[in-house]
């Protein structure tokens, strides 16, 4: 039988904060596909409306969590992906620092962009 190989911890923190953004992001989806595909649907959706949902605080907040959520998860997926094939030494810190450096970008431009299309802070 082949063995098992994971780079998680067993019982580490990464572990559980996979498991655990993955839950969260399920179930943000499940409400993004019930509010965007089924009370409005895609004619129905304009960039006033999107505007107006991104005004509600509860909306906006519910989006910069999905946006901090989706990035840790993504990223934390591929770096661990990487591990478990073997990457190490110096290839593999500079795979910390290039998914690190991609997460800021990432993270820094959603946020800006969710203040721009709430009425905040233009681009």
């Amino acid at each position: 039988m082949a063995e098992r190989y994971s780079s998680f911890r067993p019982g580490g923190r990464r572990w559980l904060w996979q498991r655990i953004t993955a839950a969260f992001l399920v179930v943000v989806l499940a409400f993004h596909f019930f509010l965007l595909h089924f009370v409005h649907h895609a004619d129905e959706v304009t960039f006033a409306m999107s505007q107006g949902r991104m005004q509600e605080l509860t909306y906006f907040s519910l989006m910069i969590l999905f946006l901090l959520t989706a990035t840790f998860h993504g990223v934390n997926g591929v770096y661990n992906a990487l591990v478990n094939q073997g990457i190490a030494g110096t290839r593999k810190t500079a795979a910390k620092v290039v998914l690190g450096a991609a997460s800021l970008v990432v993270v820094v431009q959603g946020v800006r962009t969710a203040l721009a299309w709430a009425g905040g802070v233009p681009l």
